[in-house]
């Protein structure tokens, strides 16, 4: 690990109150954007043939809306862990373990994803959007929930357990306060994801078919609990930035 000194600190750039120390891509950095761009290949594999007619254009086009979910899914765990990177820059053991253990998911979770994002997609149109996967029931379906879920839930537990290995490198990074809190709210947040993939799961796996089906929705609570998140993690920061300034401030009266 590299020794921070407060000149090299002083060159760094900071994003979100954070300085970026990873500027400098790591082999781990480039080994994991290699494997997600594959789990993307992969996602284009498994949506079917090339269309040979107008017609088969036109009903391949329709399975857009279920690439462009799946794409936006490993996007975000893609930008994530790239967040993390240049937050940290940290390449030990533990960092890569972590992370080729979320390649390893990511690869497996890719044929789940699509599915989901395509049966969910042609459930929400009423089958206007078609999907090339076949289900002989409803419990299939809530199968395949319980499975996405557990993926969800353990690809961002990784994310947080990277945060983790983070905060117990303060020391050697030399976080400051408003480091380590930003670093301690980005393990909240990717707990709370892991809770709400979680509860996908276990509502699937222990409710009636004909209520499983709405595990999916659980997921619908994201874009209000990860704002209200947001903003607490906001506020937070305000005041402790304005402690920090203050703290300054009295230190620069006291030694002019």
């Amino acid at each position: 690990m590299l020794t921070w000194t407060d000149e090299r600190l002083a060159e760094l750039p900071v994003k979100d109150d954070v300085r970026l120390r990873g500027l400098d891509m790591t082999r781990l950095e480039t080994f994991c954007d290699a494997a997600f761009a594959f789990a993307v290949t992969l996602m284009v594999i498994a949506g079917g043939n090339l269309p040979d007619s107008f017609a088969a254009l036109v009903e391949a086009l329709k399975d857009v809306p279920a690439f462009l979910a799946s794409f936006a899914a490993i996007g975000v765990i893609w930008i994530a862990h790239r967040r993390w990177s240049r937050r940290y820059g940290l390449e030990d053991g533990w960092t890569t373990l972590i992370s080729l253990a979320m390649v390893f998911v990511m690869l497996v979770y890719i044929y789940p994803l699509r599915m989901v994002a395509s049966a969910f997609m042609s459930y929400l149109s009423g089958g206007f959007l078609p999907t090339t996967f076949s289900f002989s029931g409803r419990s299939d379906l809530t199968g395949l929930f319980v499975i996405y879920g557990l993926g969800f839930a353990v690809q961002t537990v990784m994310l947080a357990l990277l945060y983790v290995r983070a905060l117990r490198a303060a020391e050697q990074l030399r976080l400051n306060e408003l480091e380590i809190f930003r670093t301690r709210c980005e393990v909240a947040a990717n707990l709370v994801l892991a809770a709400t993939g979680l509860t996908s799961a276990v509502f699937a796996a222990v409710s009636p078919t004909s209520l499983g089906i709405w595990a999916g929705f659980a997921y619908m609570s994201l874009p209000i609990i990860m704002p209200i998140l947001a903003k607490r993690e906001e506020q937070g920061a305000n005041r402790l930035r304005a402690t920090m300034n203050r703290s300054s401030e009295a230190l620069v009266r006291r030694h002019p």
